[in-house]
């Protein structure tokens, strides 16, 4: 879902034995899926050829199963993305006999329609537009940060209201690791939607999708919550990647729904609309019922550090990952010194294979989890050493700091 091209399919691992678990080196050449472990909840989809994309009509290469979805970005670009002829039908059309239901798909959407807005960027060499939704009546918005890294260097953002009015917005902060971004606009009293526990989302949950897929504003749709904690990789270079502890949908999320809500049965966001899953069947990108969203606790962590202070900090244990290592945890390749990890009495070639109640299967795993929390929380590690279990109480520090 990046804003330039080609987009590509990442690697499993993140880090190399020198590159920061939190600030990954480049991926490997994306490979065909390995067979999952028997009992592990993850598995790379359809017949290994599953793709992620980013809500773009663009080509995305295969990915490897085992650490995670590799995800390519972008967001609805007017040079490439398809077209949607939609035509209106001729006549008097008469007006629904029946009222709204209390609580129904239809009543959510007509509450939260009016704070969901288009979002236009024009580079400089490029254009493009994707979603993004009001949270503060004050004209603060919550997108991706592909959407609005057209933007930069002095490109134009337009944020298109559900009513055709238009405003010029400006880029608040963005957060490139967790795909987050505030937007401005000058304007008081919007309506907002309001931000959800994502905590307290369960598997089977109803989960509606609201933006402007291929450039069509104010689309609904509906499905459910398929899966929680799903690891993504998104981005098409490490420089971009954002790791994402993802909700998982089959809500119809298509090119240009990025950055819009997802939301539950009471009208409240439980995520930020990211990535989609996509066939590599003739180059072609939509919905196939595997859409990834971010989750809104996330978003509300982030988002409330930009507005206070222009930009949000990432969370970090203070260790570099062994990239060669293949079987299940993640394997320390280096601890930083006077960080969290190295406190917590971690060393070089410890395997750590769980976080708090969280079992890790392997790098990317323990990236987004770590993504989870916020500077300055304190984790539980159990890890492995010479074959003896052990657990340690860990700090985390964060980007601004040595970790």
């Amino acid at each position: 879902m990046s804003d330039q091209q080609p987009v590509f399919g990442g690697g499993p691992y993140p880090g190399t034995s020198s590159s920061p678990v939190d600030a990954p080196s480049a991926p490997p050449t994306a490979q065909a899926p390995a067979p999952p472990a028997p009992g592990r909840r993850r598995s790379p989809g359809i017949l290994g050829t599953v793709l992620i994309a980013a809500l773009v009509a663009a080509i995305v290469g295969s990915f490897a199963g085992l650490a995670g979805y590799a995800i390519g970005r972008s967001v609805d670009r007017s040079d490439q993305a398809a077209g949607a002829a939609v035509v209106s039908p001729t006549g008097t059309v008469a007006a629904p006999s029946r009222p709204v239901v209390d609580g129904s798909v239809a009543d959510i959407a007509a509450s939260t329609l009016p704070a969901v807005v288009s979002i236009v960027v024009d580079g400089d060499a490029q254009s493009g537009s994707g979603s993004g939704f009001v949270i503060r009546p004050d004209g603060y918005i919550i997108t991706n940060n592909h959407v609005v890294a057209l933007a930069d260097g002095g490109g134009k953002l337009t944020v298109v209201f559900p009513d055709g009015t238009r405003a010029k917005g400006t880029v608040v902060g963005t957060s490139p690791s967790y795909d987050l971004a505030v937007v401005k606009v000058d304007r008081t009293g919007l309506p907002v939607v309001p931000l959800g526990d994502s905590s307290q989302v369960h598997v089977g949950d109803v989960a509606i999708a609201i933006g402007a897929p291929l450039g069509l504003d104010g689309t609904v749709t509906s499905g459910i919550v398929s899966a929680l904690d799903r690891p993504v990789i998104a981005g098409e270079s490490q420089s971009d990647a954002s790791y994402i502890n993802a909700i998982q949908t089959d809500a119809a999320i298509n090119p240009g729904n990025s950055g819009g809500p997802l939301l539950d049965d009471t009208g409240s966001v439980i995520g930020v609309n990211s990535a989609i899953a996509t066939l590599a069947i003739g180059g072609e990108t939509g919905n196939i019922g595997l859409g990834f969203a971010i989750p809104s606790n996330s978003a509300k962590r982030v988002s409330e550090e930009i507005i206070a202070t222009g930009s949000s900090r990432t969370p970090l244990m203070g260790v570099q990952l062994d990239s060669e290592y293949t079987d299940q945890g993640a394997k320390v390749g280096d601890v930083t010194a006077g960080s969290g990890a190295d406190a917590a009495g971690l060393k070089t070639g410890d395997v750590i294979v769980r976080i708090d109640d969280r079992s890790i299967d392997d790098a990317t795993e323990l990236v987004v989890t770590i993504r989870t929390y916020a500077p300055g929380d304190t984790i539980e590690i159990g890890y492995t050493r010479d074959g003896q279990e052990l657990t340690a109480k860990l700090v985390l520090g964060d980007d601004g700091t040595n970790g």
